[in-house]
């Protein structure tokens, strides 16, 4: 065998290595454990933004998620391809996001939310759920930076568009409106007790906050509902249904589970798109790895772009924690 044959030997044995090596980790990723990133505040205070979690995909290989475990599940509103080799690989490979909620209910149960005293309320199979792990914080909105960072950047870009075409007042005003709300960071929780420099979950700028037209800070606070579009306090029981509201019904048909973010005021949940399939569902988030406050997909990114920053924004009491 002459060199140029070793050579290509070698890197044929390499590239089969190599995908040995990647069909080895998808096996054990897909059936065995996962690593999660939170990018949402949507179960705030229990996961908090910018946190890494651990999976065990295992278990449900045996048994069915039960009440009370936060979950790993694809994204309930992804539209899968209805070619079923794509569906498969939308499923396993690349597709929906990742998404996790506490279940709160499961197959057969019936699930009621109604506003009881200005409070919303959670009823399971008429039973008065105690849901000691909803977020008791008051939400903030926060701009994504200073209103006066904001500005100059949308002043430089109509500057720019300036040059290339006229632009009247009303094009103007919509190009602002439009890259204003651009600007508005996801509402996060907000300890009132503590200064905006000294907050426990979240880095708060003071000149970042978003203010009404009086000029309060915009803030939630905890125990407020989710009106109902018709503004009932109590569901229709003879139906399921559901509308993005604090007001809800459903019995749960096979397969099917009710699953809401501990940030009720911040969660996109069941409350808006109905049960969750028992195939979308792949984990149970048992244990929290890190957390760092930052909203980057790859914590390496924000390494490089903040090298010195990046360490101030490390929670470290919130490592290496299992998860109730």
């Amino acid at each position: 065998m002459n060199r140029q044959e070793k050579k290509q030997q070698s890197f044929l044995s390499s590239v089969t290595e190599f995908l040995f090596l990647l069909m080895v980790v998808f096996f054990i990723r897909t059936f065995f454990f996962g690593l999660y990133q939170v990018p949402t505040g949507s179960m705030e205070t229990t996961m908090l933004v910018g946190e890494r979690f651990f999976a065990d995909k295992f278990s449900y290989n045996f048994r069915k998620p039960y009440r009370g475990e936060i979950i790993a599940f694809n994204g309930p509103e992804f539209n899968y391809s209805p070619n079923p080799l794509m569906r498969l690989f939308q499923r396993y490979v690349w597709g929906p996001d990742n998404w996790t909620k506490r279940v709160i209910g499961i197959p057969g149960d019936i699930v009621k939310g109604t506003i009881e005293n200005g409070k919303p309320v959670v009823y399971l199979n008429g039973e008065k759920l105690q849901e000691d792990y909803i977020n008791k914080y008051p939400l903030i909105r926060t701009w994504r930076h200073s209103l006066d960072e904001i500005y100059k950047s949308i002043e430089n870009e109509l500057q720019q568009m300036a040059r290339k075409q006229t632009l009247d007042r009303l094009t103007v005003d919509r190009y602002v409106a439009q890259r204003l709300s651009q600007e508005i960071a996801s509402q996060r929780s907000y300890d009132p007790d503590l200064p905006y420099n000294e907050q426990t979950f979240y880095r708060i700028d003071e000149n970042c906050i978003y203010c009404d037209e009086d000029g309060n800070p915009d803030i939630r606070k905890p125990g407020l509902p989710l009106p109902s579009n018709n503004k009932k306090t109590e569901p229709d029981t003879t139906v399921n249904n559901w509308d993005g509201s604090d007001v809800f019904y459903v019995k749960l048909g096979e397969k099917q589970y009710w699953c809401m973010g501990d940030n009720r005021l911040g969660s996109h949940d069941c409350r808006f798109f109905g049960p969750i399939k028992e195939e979308d569902i792949h984990g149970r988030i048992i244990g929290r790895i890190w957390s760092i406050d930052s909203d980057e997909a790859w914590w390496i990114v924000d390494l490089i772009k903040h090298p010195i920053d990046f360490w101030t924004r490390i929670r470290w009491s919130r490592f290496f924690q299992i998860m109730h």
